[in-house]
């Protein structure tokens, strides 16, 4: 097996016909110069260890000194091993709260930032599982289907804010449904979700929706973000204060972590809740947690093991342009006395 780097290199290779045009020109007005200078004969006499033959092999060294380069440049990669590497793990989804609440400022920088810092870290300090998540406000959207590409995950976690969804409220039943169809595979064992929220202004009957998504299966895990004391909800633009969310009595609206609803739905959920003010702690609980379940097998990819071969071309390259620069275009005693060209001796 083998790859090209830089396959676009290889349009290096044109430069050998240019090469060629202009040798055959050059060839032709030479040729046509001499015609008028003197005849066939008396240009031998004048000019008798000029070789033809050497002049046509130095334009091919040349042409195969450019066609290495190509290659080197082109950096062709040649396959050394093939290994087969399995993956193994949970299906873990992430329901992130993202309403208008989730902007309090009483854990910094805030509520919604410090959620997504704690589902970054927590993707980092996966192996093998599958990841997805789901955002929910008002209402639920899917914002990354399940997937082993963490990269992307976290490109799109880093991407959710609290406009991403126009009705407000927190409809964590929603979520909850929504992470039902997460789970792709029938043959896993273990599917974790984590509720990342302050727990505020939860919508729907909670009990019927979590039992539910425990007969999948499902075991619900809620990470509280907040505080009890709570805060004022900032609503900015560019980054400015503009004012403090206000009620209909236009009352400073104040939000509190509401730990005992994200403890209810984590116990009815066969889960535990887990305080996120710490995100080490948080880490280290995920991890305990995890480790704790039986891992399926549920990818497996062959890799063949790459290693570049430019070198070779380099150096062959570099040889031939060595050896076009050493030979001369006189001709040499043992191909004079082979006579190829069938030349009168004077």
């Amino acid at each position: 097996m083998y790859q090209l780097e830089k396959p676009i290199f290889f349009y290096l290779l044109f430069a050998i016909v240019g090469l060629m045009v202009i040798f055959l020109l050059v060839f032709i007005w030479k040729k046509h110069t001499q015609k008028k200078f003197a005849h066939s004969k008396a240009l031998r006499l004048l000019s008798p260890n000029r070789s033809f033959f050497k002049s046509w092999i130095k334009v091919i060294i040349l042409s195969l000194a450019i066609a290495s380069l190509a290659l080197a440049l082109v950096n062709p990669k040649i396959g050394t091993k093939i290994e087969t590497i399995s993956r193994a793990g949970v299906d873990v989804v992430f329901a992130l709260d993202v309403s208008k609440s989730m902007l309090a400022e009483d854990i910094a920088p805030n509520r919604l930032d410090k959620s997504k810092q704690l589902i970054t870290q927590i993707i980092n300090s996966l192996g093998g599982d599958r990841v997805g998540i789901i955002g929910y406000a008002g209402s639920a959207f899917p914002q990354v289907p399940i997937t082993t590409d963490f990269s992307t995950t976290k490109l799109f976690l880093n991407s959710m804010d609290t406009d991403m969804v126009s009705s407000q409220g927190t409809a964590i039943t929603e979520a909850i449904k929504m992470a039902e169809t997460y789970y792709n595979d029938e043959d896993q064992v273990n599917k974790v979700l984590f509720i990342v929220s302050d727990g505020e202004d939860h919508e729907g009957s909670i009990s019927k929706i979590v039992n539910e998504a425990a007969n999948l299966g499902i075991r619900i895990y809620t990470i509280g973000v907040g505080t009890k004391k709570g805060g004022p909800i900032p609503i900015k633009r560019n980054g400015i204060l503009q004012y403090y969310k206000r009620d209909q009595n236009n009352q400073q609206v104040i939000t509190r972590l509401d730990t005992e609803k994200l403890i209810e739905i984590a116990t009815k959920g066969n889960g535990k809740y887990l305080d996120g003010s710490n995100t080490n702690e948080v880490i280290e609980q995920v991890t305990t947690i995890l480790n704790g379940m039986n891992q399926k097998e549920f990818e497996s990819k062959q890799f063949t093991d790459f290693k570049d071969r430019f070198q070779w071309f380099l150096g062959l390259s570099i040889f031939l342009l060595v050896i076009e620069l050493l030979l001369l275009e006189r001709k040499t005693a043992w191909i004079k006395k082979l006579n190829l060209f069938n030349e009168d001796e004077v």
